[in-house]
């Protein structure tokens, strides 16, 4: 009768090690393998719209996970241009040395906004160089209540920034600013809880904010509403392109995204954040 070894024979013991490290391997291997993950970061402007466009396209493309992060279009231009993105996002044009492929989903215009209970309506290009620089203070000289205005401006790397001072024709350093904010909704709360105060933001953003009851009103920039309309068909004097940015021709789950993220399929999420769909 023949006894069991009370132990396993090395060779055995190290062909079931190998085999278990295989079979761990191959395990990670799989687990990697079953998400596709793509992160965008950049223009907070673009950030609510393609953040519901990627949800959408995740529950058409199951195993695919997509991050949105806001920071501004800076943000967007250097996480692209270093790789820390796989796309970004910007609320304007590409400048001169940005090395990056532009795809166009909407375009959108910038709009002053004050407080609801504000009584002004309409405020001309000259009115406002002239509250951001100083040289009006007080809102009866531009025909509201008998108080002082308090100026909230952006941040600088923010492009809602860079498409007023291109309209106002201003330096960062001409602003007189009480406030400094970053994101939209920080320039709309901004306004929102200040009823004197005065600020500049996105037309889709605000337009939204303002229809789900935020107390904001949308400005007319000399006589012109800010509206979706005047945007779409080049009226409004304050317009920019949202974009999405790749270095060099974007490739597989980013073409894939880009691609989505510019067609007709949505042209109703566009339209759901109050910006022009590209191409209309």
């Amino acid at each position: 009768m023949h006894k069991i070894p009370s132990y396993i024979p090395q060779p055995l013991l190290f062909s079931l090690t190998s085999i278990g490290i295989a079979a761990t391997l191959l395990c990670s291997c799989g687990k990697k393998d079953e998400t596709r993950q793509l992160i965008l970061t950049g223009s907070s402007t673009c950030a609510p719209m393609v953040a519901d466009m990627a949800k959408r396209f995740e529950e058409s493309h199951p195993g695919t996970r997509i991050d949105v992060q806001s920071g501004g279009s800076s943000r967007g231009i250097a996480d692209a241009t270093s790789g820390l993105a796989d796309i970004g996002m910007i609320s304007r044009n590409l400048k001169e040395g940005e090395d990056l492929t532009p795809h166009r989903m909407a375009m959108d215009g910038v709009c002053v906004i004050v407080h609801q209970d504000n009584p002004v309506e309409n405020l001309t290009k000259q009115q406002v160089i002239d509250i951001y620089t100083g040289k009006i203070e007080n809102w009866k000289d531009v025909g509201g209540a008998d108080k002082a205005i308090v100026v909230a401006n952006k941040a600088e790397g923010r492009a809602t920034l860079e498409v007023f001072l291109g309209y106002t024709g201003l330096d960062n350093a001409d602003i007189q600013a009480d406030i400094v904010v970053g994101e939209n909704q920080q320039a709309i709360k901004t306004a929102a809880g200040n009823p004197n105060a005065i600020s500049y933001v996105s037309i889709g953003e605000a337009a939204y904010e303002a229809e789900h009851g935020t107390p904001i009103k949308l400005i007319q920039a000399d006589g012109l509403a800010p509206t979706t309309g005047a945007v779409a068909n080049g009226s409004f004097p304050i317009t920019r392109p949202l974009q999405l940015v790749t270095k060099g021709e974007a490739t597989g789950l980013a073409k894939e995204f880009i691609d989505y993220a510019t067609s007709e399929e949505v042209h109703d999420l566009v339209e759901k954040h109050l910006f022009v769909p590209a191409g209309n």
